[in-house]
């Protein structure tokens, strides 16, 4: 008997969780279809039956992150997705620079967490990240009280630049002092473009 669509959806959806926790873990290259499979629970043959490769399913990864909700991993994380205005945009800035975010590896932000892999990566995958970015300066904007839309972009593009950066140096430093600096300098002027 077939597996209906909603299981073969479920299993789909379990396959690219499983492969986002792998590679911000451990990066693309460094994680086989088998080490995916396995953390997911299934064979090897099993992962054709939903994608042609593994390119295709580091796309898709990224591209879930669009859907994260900090609030669901991240204990005493406001956020909603959905309502990214005032409040929302800085509740925004306050989660992607937390602590919880940065130590919880395998929930990171692709953008954080794999920023050489896609670059060296296909254009398939560079497109998922780009609209992952897209995503972001996006929710950000609409929160940014300000009269004209193009200052809006423009702020949530050096709000979400502040807020990449700052995590991307802080994942990379040892001295905790020092992370916790970058991130203060980062997020004090992000809530300030913010407003």
């Amino acid at each position: 008997m077939p597996y209906t669509t909603e299981h073969k959806q479920k299993t789909r959806a379990r396959i690219v969780e499983c492969a986002r926790e792998l590679f911000n873990r451990r990066g693309f290259s460094e994680v086989s279809i088998d080490e995916i499979m396995q953390h997911a629970g299934l064979t090897r043959g099993g992962f054709y039956n939903h994608f042609q490769t593994k390119e295709e399913l580091f796309a898709e990864a990224i591209m879930a992150y669009q859907h994260f909700n900090p609030a669901q991993r991240w204990e005493g994380m406001a956020f909603d997705g959905v309502d990214c205005q005032g409040a929302q945009a800085r509740n925004m800035v306050n989660a992607y620079l937390s602590d919880a975010h940065l130590k919880d590896i395998e929930g990171q932000c692709p953008m954080i967490a794999l920023p050489s892999d896609a670059a060296r990566a296909s254009p398939r995958v560079k497109q998922a990240y780009c609209a992952l970015l897209e995503h972001m300066i996006g929710m950000l904007g609409e929160g940014i009280a300000m009269p004209d839309d193009t200052d809006r972009r423009q702020r949530g593009v050096a709000v979400a630049a502040l807020c990449v950066g700052a995590m991307v140096l802080s994942r990379t430093i040892d001295n905790d002092d020092f992370r916790n600096e970058i991130r203060d300098a980062a997020r004090a002027i992000a809530l300030e473009l913010v407003g």
